[in-house]
């Protein structure tokens, strides 16, 4: 576990598990892994479950600005975060593949 997490605002997190739920869902299936990853994710990025559901209610637009609003480390990590989401079921879907260009595009990190 990387203890080592740039803090981030409760905007931020809510923006994160937003894309983090997305990526999820991207590809039409939850997978147990995903789920467990998720779950992982809550004490690195210190939100709860209740989170996931505030999370919903934020436009895309809205959490891809408030992203791309975030600092370069903050950026790196959301990266690590979104990979390790998307790789958590043993595959990375097209779908995902996808939103994750999609979103570092947006926030302006080129991936790895």
């Amino acid at each position: 576990m990387n203890n080592s997490s740039p803090s981030f605002t409760i905007a931020e997190k809510l923006a994160i598990v937003h894309a983090m739920d997305s990526v999820i869902l991207a590809d039409g299936t939850v997978h147990k892994g995903e789920l467990d990853a998720l779950g992982e994710m809550m004490p690195r990025i210190e939100f709860d479950s209740n989170f996931i559901l505030q999370a919903r209610n934020i436009a895309q637009e809205q959490a891809k600005l408030i992203l791309r609003d975030m600092s370069e480390d903050k950026k790196l990590e959301l990266v690590s975060i979104l990979d390790e989401i998307a790789i958590s079921d043993g595959f990375v879907h097209q779908k995902e593949s996808d939103l994750l260009l999609e979103i570092y595009s947006f926030i302006g990190i080129e991936p790895k």
